[in-house]
């Protein structure tokens, strides 16, 4: 069936998320912003191809097997089987992504994340400072993407960190326990660079599930 981001962290589990945020924002002038989405894009063609491809061989199957491979069968066979094919790729994520390549899901999970870090207003905070953790639930997949001001003085590859905690916490089904560690660990990295000053007001949301 499709993943539901909402039901995905217990409320237990997004209190804890978002205390862990507001715990490392004590400590550094950066904002973290985690943010879950069931998936970066519906993939249609994915469903029109799977669908089609399901319907084609069901179709051709039962010609041969029943109408001697009659082709005046086969048509109609094909245009019946093709919308329930369809829907059925539709509500197994499983078998969907099996009709996507993994370099269409990783650009589409990156322009998620740009597209969310503007939205959300990341690149708005007084320093430059924000930065957001995304996981992408149908993807598999974590992206995390850092403000202008981080990216000056915190190398880009320093991220890859994060991304190994969440994607193996996420295998191991301990997805809340590994996504406060990630921001525990962004904090340990933030808080060297930008500890926190006087004025250190929380400038963004705590947890976003989309």
């Amino acid at each position: 069936m499709a993943i539901k981001s909402a039901d995905f962290f217990s409320t237990e589990e997004k209190q804890r998320i978002e205390q862990a945020v507001r715990d490392v924002e004590k400590t550094t002038r950066g904002e973290i912003v985690p943010m879950l989405a069931a998936a970066a894009d519906d993939y249609p063609r994915a469903e029109i191809i799977g669908g089609g491809c399901f319907a084609l061989a069901i179709a051709a199957l039962f010609s041969w097997w029943w109408w001697e491979a009659s082709l005046w069968a086969f048509l109609p066979a094909f245009l019946l089987l093709y919308l329930p094919c369809k829907g059925l790729i539709r509500g197994f994520p499983a078998l969907k992504r099996q009709f996507i390549p993994e370099a269409e899901m990783a650009a589409e999970v990156d322009d998620k994340a740009m597209v969310a870090f503007i939205q959300q207003g990341l690149h708005h905070t007084r320093e430059e400072t924000g930065i957001l953790i995304l996981i992408c639930l149908f993807e598999h997949r974590v992206e995390v993407l850092a403000d202008r001001g981080i990216n000056a003085l915190v190398p880009e590859d320093t991220w890859q960190e994060i991304v190994a905690i969440i994607t193996d916490g996420l295998r191991r089904g301990e997805a809340c326990a590994a996504l406060c560690a990630a921001i525990g660990r962004c904090g340990e990295i933030l808080a060297d660079k930008f500890p926190a000053g006087e004025e250190n007001p929380d400038e963004l949301p705590n947890l976003i599930i989309e």
